[in-house]
């Protein structure tokens, strides 16, 4: 069609390059895919040194990446851990910092709250949550509600059933559960949904690995001219254990293992449709877990490698965590850093990656860490960390190498609300040189740990005084 007027036709013009520009501009952005595995250990992986596991996807990733060998969650738990990657702050913070979220429990995270979907979809990302998302399963709680356009997985973890199902089965049964691969179907009841509908009671837990990454792999395709951002938070491998029938090993010393090399494989599949897609140089993988690991589950459970402790303690090895970076052209691969980082840094890190700010409005712990990213031989801006318990409670600070705990005893440790009167264990480790944690440096530096007592407690009285308050539900 002739267009004979000059200035409709000028109009037309601008409006299609500026239609272009947008579209070029938006392609220059990069893309964020966050995977995040529950309860796997920091000896988990075959780049971090495991020698009974194989990890050829995840060894490649590090590859031609960057491998974090000082990388931290500020929780050793599911539902803090997952509070504090998605807000950039403490868990203590936002309200949702002790012990887990249950199927009959009233309370999640606060749309208020601001995510890293929140933010990119504010600067035009396609957003999805595929996996476990454990921070409220109500409908005002669900990922939705927190910036993402789009929901598939189970809402907490994968040994809880939907609420009227009775109670799960014991521990003691781990064994004859992975014997026995149906009793995904017969012995629990723990619910598939996609946005706010369940559609699968229950899930079957053999195939959910493979399709979250089905899943993933579907929305980056009908996404890739836009810039997107995937969290893919893997169910696996938190128990029970379970693997697609074509891979089964019924041997219980391959349970673990077997899972693992599923999930590396499943990364593979991703990594590949990435490449296919010509997505490699504009999108930046990040690989983490949200604890150690649950090494008390014997077989059914992982390693923390060198580290002590394990999943829900203070020691490094429930606190330290894989985690690996990668980006062709933006990360310099094959490259290793041990400076002090935390999944808090996440969201403040993507943002600068992209040249944003964050609002003001909301305070939160996490730093941007994107120059340290994109140059490895820079300082990192991340100087302390806090050590929260399983049941909230501070225990530990760690400031340059040295790391302080107050151990709270025995069964005190088990309760919400602990008297003053009690005397900690004070341990002091110099992490630089003792990552495993065996010598006490405490009667040898009686003023660092007069130090770092002070500063932990300055920092968490900040905190306590500026809690967020969670979503609950009023009836």
């Amino acid at each position: 069609m002739k267009i004979n007027n000059p200035l409709k036709r000028y109009t037309i013009t601008m409006v299609m390059i500026l239609l272009l520009i947008n579209k070029a501009q938006a392609s220059e952005k990069a893309n964020f895919i966050i995977i995040f595995t529950d309860d796997q250990g920091y000896g988990d992986l075959s780049c971090y040194g495991s020698t009974t596991i194989n990890t050829p996807h995840l060894d490649r990733m590090a590859k031609e990446g960057r491998k974090f060998t000082s990388f931290k969650v500020p929780s050793a738990i599911c539902t803090p851990s997952r509070a504090a990657l998605m807000t950039g702050s403490y868990p203590k913070r936002v309200s949702l910092y002790q012990h887990v979220l249950l199927p009959h429990s009233k309370t999640g995270l606060n749309p208020k709250e601001y995510t890293i979907a929140n933010h990119l979809k504010s600067q035009g990302y396609k957003t999805a949550c595929i996996g476990k998302w454990h921070l409220g399963h109500h409908p005002e709680t669900l990922p939705r509600q927190h910036g993402f356009d789009y929901y598939y997985g189970i809402p907490f973890s994968n040994d809880m059933n939907q609420v009227g199902y009775g109670a799960r089965p014991p521990a003691s049964e781990f064994d004859a559960l992975w014997k026995d691969p149906e009793s995904t179907l017969t012995r629990w009841k723990t619910p598939l949904v996609e946005n706010e509908t369940v559609i699968e009671l229950p899930v079957d837990q053999r195939t959910i690995t493979r399709r979250y990454t089905d899943k993933a792999i579907d929305f980056i395709k009908e996404n890739k001219d836009e810039p997107f951002f995937v969290y893919l938070p893997h169910s696996m491998p938190h128990v029970p254990l379970y693997v697609p029938d074509d891979i089964y090993d019924a041997d219980l010393e391959r349970a673990y293992p077997t899972v693992i090399e599923h999930i590396d494989a499943e990364v593979g599949r991703l990594m590949d449709t990435i490449r296919e897609l010509d997505l490699d140089q504009n999108t930046y993988v990040i690989y983490t877990s949200d604890n150690g690991p649950a090494s008390y589950h014997n077989e059914h459970g992982g390693s923390a490698g060198p580290l002590t402790g394990a999943k829900g303690s203070t020691y490094e090895g429930g606190h330290r965590v894989p985690c690996i970076m990668w980006a062709p052209g933006h990360i310099t691969p094959d490259t290793q850093c041990n400076q002090l980082l935390s999944t808090m840094d996440l969201l403040p890190t993507i943002a600068g990656l992209i040249g944003t700010e964050l609002p003001k409005n909301n305070k939160i712990d996490g730093l941007d860490a994107s120059t340290l990213i994109l140059d490895h031989t820079t300082t990192t801006p991340r100087k302390e960390l806090l050590y929260y318990s399983r049941m909230g409670h501070l225990e530990g600070i760690r400031k340059g190498k040295w790391k302080l705990l107050l151990k709270i005893p025995g069964e005190l440790a088990k309760r919400k609300v602990i008297n003053e009167k009690y005397q900690p264990e004070v341990l002091l480790f110099d992490l630089s040189q003792d990552i495993a944690e065996t010598t006490n440096l405490a009667s040898q530096n009686p003023e660092i740990v007069k130090e770092l007592s002070l500063l932990m407690k300055e920092l968490d009285t900040e905190i306590e005084q500026n809690m967020r308050p969670a979503w609950i539900q009023h009836q």
